[in-house]
């Protein structure tokens, strides 16, 4: 393909909070010469150089509507709302090549019948299931019922039609593509879309000032745990009860827990609006040393960096749900990983060669990890290297996720745009 028809190629991205995962993908798209556009939603940011059209729903879901039904006429409403943006995309001359498109909102639903015969390109992040994955994982917060699990089942009713449409679904993992039915399979590509480990690598002489005012410069050990907002579908429960032991074991250990405490979460809230932070603090009671356990609140990515570089173990555990980043830096960051051994995590993390993997529901056996990085550092050296070689050679966003991108991009380009 020559330079100039690159510069015919017209790409739309649709995602309801784009860029989304899409950033890096669409400025080495706009560097290979193509012109970009994009539907998003009113908290799109935006990428210079992209032309974004937002969306804005005129209505919300409707008062009594059958519970089942509610996801799904959410997504038919911003389904129309971005439908009627591609519509005056359309009207002021631009025609895509190519579209890619989140679908877990419902945005993309609309776009074959806006842009009839335009390859889709699709971000296959999750398929739900009422057994196997998140849901009913975890019997000491769930209940399977059927009506509970036809309402997981009824989630996947835009998804299904939107993956129906697309010619491509990319999926970061082989786990969340071994979610998706038989009849989607073949359409799937494992690609991952990379994380930058320019910035993810330990930093020689990192420190990390904590809340109360002391530095940690990792010369006694440290070990980190981070959730965006800390909930059990990221393990927060069971690593809280995995301290009291290492506490008690080395008493020189300290531990950093950086995230955000409040509602929300992938997990769900806990009744009457309680914090997780708060339910596990009752739940310890003393048995927990608070002067040696430190919640950070969010932090800078900078900061995060200077966390991961001083730890001497990593715990990352998480119900069978998509792949966090932190934990594909923290790799990076040439971290021991304590994790848990569920499908994700296995996707990332090869037992006894690049980190140590337990039963989710293993408290004591956390404990005992967490005590053994503790007291044994040296054991874990060559493990700690080979998990920074296997994320770079898995996950680096320059020379892994966003090169595997774009030659799916240009494989689905055709010689000459069709847009004018």
């Amino acid at each position: 393909m020559t330079q100039s028809s690159r510069q015919k190629k017209r790409i739309l991205f649709v995602h309801q909070n784009f860029p989304g995962q899409f950033p890096h993908i669409a400025e080495a798209a706009m560097k290979a010469g193509h012109k970009l556009a994009a539907i998003g939603g009113p908290t799109a940011k935006g990428i210079p150089g992209v032309d974004l059209r937002r969306w804005v729903l005129n209505r919300g879901s409707t008062p009594g509507i059958f519970d089942p039904a509610t996801r799904a006429e959410a997504d038919l409403m911003r389904a129309q709302a971005a439908g009627e943006q591609a519509l005056r995309l359309k009207a002021d001359g631009f025609v895509p090549d190519l579209i890619i498109g989140h679908p877990g909102w419902g945005e993309t639903l609309h776009m074959s019948e806006v842009f009839p015969g335009v390859p889709q390109m699709l971000f296959g992040e999750f398929f739900y299931r009422s057994h196997g994955a998140d849901v009913n994982f975890d019997p000491e917060f769930e209940t399977s019922t059927a009506l509970a699990d036809w309402r997981v089942h009824a989630k996947n009713l835009g998804l299904s039609l939107a993956y129906a449409m697309a010619d491509v679904i990319v999926c970061p993992t082989e786990f969340q593509a071994s979610q998706f039915p038989p009849a989607f399979r073949d359409r799937i590509q494992v690609v991952h879309e990379g994380v930058d480990f320019s910035r993810a690598r330990c930093r020689s002489g990192a420190r990390l000032k904590l809340p109360d005012g002391r530095v940690l410069d990792g010369s006694r050990p440290v070990i980190t745990f981070i959730n965006r907002t800390y909930e059990r579908l990221r393990g927060f429960h069971i690593f809280m009860r995995a301290l009291p032991g290492l506490l008690e074991a080395c008493p020189d250990a300290e531990v950093v827990i950086i995230g955000r405490d409040g509602a929300g979460g992938y997990g769900g809230s806990l009744k009457g609006g309680q914090s997780w932070k708060a339910r596990m603090l009752a739940e310890l009671g003393d048995r927990l040393d608070l002067t040696r356990v430190h919640f950070t609140g969010p932090l800078a990515h900078a900061d995060m960096i200077d966390a991961l570089s001083i730890s001497w173990a990593h715990v990352y555990y998480t119900y069978p749900f998509v792949l966090s980043w932190s934990l594909t830096e923290a790799m990076a960051c040439e971290c021991l990983i304590l994790g848990s051994d569920t499908g994700p995590v296995r996707d990332a993390v090869t037992a006894g060669e690049t980190g140590i993997l337990n039963d989710f529901f293993d408290v004591p056996a956390l404990t005992r990890a967490m005590i053994a990085a503790c007291r044994e550092p040296e054991t874990f050296v060559q493990m700690r290297r080979q998990a920074r070689e296997s994320a770079l050679s898995r996950f680096d966003r320059e020379t892994v996720g966003v090169p595997n991108w774009m030659r799916l991009i240009e494989d689905r380009l055709g010689p000459a745009g069709t847009g004018a």
